[in-house]
């Protein structure tokens, strides 16, 4: 067993056990481990580092663009790698697993700020956006291709269709059961009002 190999085993052991009954922590698998950080929800980050094959005599990878991540700032990314990057750096040639999560508790609350953990806000609007306009693209193909005329009377309906009433979208939805068929005899004539409408047989 190389000597690189040994040192990633004693290091695993050991973080397996310092790490036990703590739900922050994950080993992914041999080489990959996540921490983290927060409660659940805007103040929050997971760390995960990975080993290369020369771990600890080279440095680790951080990543951080875990779906967990997604209101992280690129700013607040940037700082954490740059803190990570530092402090392993000092550690070369020994297991820094341990400390590279620890390092990163005594910043939290400098890191995560309510700036730095809304970034999505912005992102989600752009991407409202442009499915908006997506959308809007193929009527507007549409109305050219087919002149236009009888485009705008349907484009008029589907808009009263889209913008019910609640009374409205009640009334529809009371005339059908639960699979959208309609009651039995909704198209029946009411025969005493349409002879009182019309009179009766001539005798």
């Amino acid at each position: 067993m190389s000597e690189t190999k040994e040192l990633q085993d004693d290091e695993r052991e050991a973080l397996v056990s310092i790490y036990e009954g703590d739900s922050a922590f994950k080993q992914v698998n041999a080489e990959t481990y996540q921490y983290k950080y927060g409660e659940e929800g805007n103040k929050s980050l997971l760390l995960e580092i990975c080993w290369t094959a020369n771990y600890p005599n080279e440095l680790p990878t951080f990543n951080l663009e875990t779906f967990y991540n997604r209101n992280l700032s690129r700013a607040v990314k940037d700082s954490i790698a740059k803190i990570l990057q530092e402090e392993a750096e000092q550690w070369i040639g020994c297991g820094m697993t341990y400390t590279l999560f620890e390092c990163l508790k005594d910043k939290l609350d400098e890191l995560l700020t309510d700036e730095n953990c809304n970034a999505s806000d912005g992102q989600q609007m752009i991407i409202g956006t442009t499915n908006a306009q997506l959308d809007a693209a193929p009527s507007n193909s549409d109305s050219d291709d087919d002149g236009g005329t009888n485009e705008g009377k349907d484009g008029k309906k589907d808009a009263k269709r889209e913008h019910l009433t609640k009374a409205q979208k009640r009334k529809q939805w009371d005339r059908v059961d639960s699979k959208g068929n309609r009651q039995r005899g909704w198209n029946w004539v009411d025969i005493i009002k349409h002879l009182s409408q019309t009179g009766g047989k001539p005798e």
